[in-house]
């Protein structure tokens, strides 16, 4: 369909406008009671419905914004992840008696820091985050009350940073962003306040992927302090095995799909996602590198009840050369942090791992807390058993809310107190 410059203006302005005037409309929240729901959304036996949970994730704004956005880009007015990205960017909070919150950049990345205003007798941890949104999504802004609720209720001076996005701007580009802000970070420490023996990374998702990178590429630097922690929230760590049980049995539970999955990784790696399917079925890698790999990437580690639901052993295939060519980035570490070596792994820093049930990456979560358990790297586990992917942006929403999103929040919460 062919519109008029005239035409793409109006239904650009109508789309916009709905959206904005969803969040200018005065709002008195007296009339109405906010919807908290106890997760799983269940049966009438309290068994978990899979369905359900698919049939209410999929009237939330974000899906709105993408379906929104899909239109757009068919009739040619801009990208679908052009208007998610405009969506996502949009100030929805205003200022915060108990914060001090500064925008900055730290080494030309963007940063925001939260540093509560109540005066401390000693220096406070610094917990630095990386959002996730499938490197390809996500900003400061998606995740300003998850890191202002951190900054608050631990008393931390959190860091939240702005990394480039993929396609555009590829592998290694968000990585590097957020090891140089880090290293920004912690080379400035005094300025902020913050304890060099407290310092703490962390992430959810893709952010969470780049927040085991940060880690490990850290370990073994003997010029700078060693981090205190790092919090690693529904993380994504590999790209060799997209049949693993989790990826099975929640292949269609939002947030975040199989496909999505593998296409999100792609978009990071290096904007081409027509090795798509080869991805999923496992041909992008040689079967004699999988197989060197098995001892870590390998179902028969994950817990058997994990493996109960609906799971059938894949089988391996023959690998396309010129497909692997392309995707052989996947044995970085970088970019995969779950293939690291040993050497690496047995220095990280103590570590809190969230996962949850229904989580195409939860299994990737189950794999590296056994490698960091078997490198004898502290580990404190917490998992939703009725959770799922993107559920800790839940926690404290105006219109609803699901309990485990809270609980997960407040156990890391509850970590960093502990630090």
């Amino acid at each position: 369909m062919k519109l008029s410059p005239a035409s793409k203006s109006t239904c650009l302005t109508a789309v916009i406008t709905s959206n904005a005037e969803f969040k200018i409309l005065p709002f008195d929240p007296s009339l109405i009671t906010p919807l908290t729901l106890e997760p799983p959304i269940c049966t009438a036996n309290g068994a978990p419905s899979l369905q359900k949970i698919k049939n209410f994730l999929s009237e939330i704004p974000i899906f709105f914004a993408f379906k929104q956005g899909k239109i757009l880009e068919n009739i040619g007015i801009c990208s679908q992840v052009s208007f998610v990205r405009y969506m996502q960017s949009r100030k929805t909070l205003g200022a915060d008696q108990n914060l001090f919150i500064e925008d900055l950049c730290f080494d030309m990345v963007p940063v925001r820091i939260y540093q509560p205003k109540t005066p401390s007798a000693s220096q406070r941890r610094g917990v630095i985050f990386f959002h996730g949104g499938g490197w390809v999504f996500g900003s400061l802004e998606t995740h300003e009350k998850l890191c202002r609720w951190i900054a608050k209720e631990s008393k931390s001076v959190v860091v939240s940073v702005g990394y480039r996005l993929a396609p555009e701007h590829k592998y290694p580009a968000a990585y590097e962003d957020c090891l140089n802000a880090t290293l920004h970070f912690m080379k400035n420490i005094e300025h902020y306040g913050v304890d060099p023996a407290r310092i703490i990374v962390s992430g959810d998702s893709a952010g969470g992927n780049l927040a085991a990178a940060v880690s490990q590429t850290l370990a073994s630097r003997s010029d700078l302090p060693k981090l205190r922690a790092q919090i690693l929230i529904y993380p994504s760590l590999q790209a060799l095995d997209f049949n693993l049980p989790s990826y099975q049995q929640n292949r269609a539970v939002p947030l975040l799909f199989r496909e999505r999955a593998a296409f999100y990784v792609l978009q990071y790696l290096n904007g081409d996602a027509s090795f798509l399917e080869d991805v999923l079925q496992g041909t992008h890698i040689p079967s004699d590198t999988i197989l060197n790999y098995r001892k870590w990437v390998n179902a028969d580690y994950i817990p058997e009840k994990f493996r109960v639901r609906g799971y059938k052993p894949h089988v391996l295939l023959e690998c396309a050369t010129e497909v692997y060519e392309k995707t052989k980035k996947f044995c970085e570490p970088n970019l995969c942090p779950l293939l690291a070596e040993d050497a690496i792994v047995q220095q990280l820093p103590e570590t809190f791992l969230l996962t949850c049930e229904y989580d195409v990456l939860r299994d990737d979560g189950l794999l590296y807390k056994k490698r960091l358990e078997d490198n004898s790297v502290p580990v404190t586990w917490y998992h939703l058993e009725d959770g799922f992917h993107g559920i800790i942006n839940s926690f404290n929403s105006d219109w609803f809310s699901f309990s485990a999103g809270k609980r997960g929040v407040d156990n890391i919460v509850n970590f960093l107190k502990s630090l």
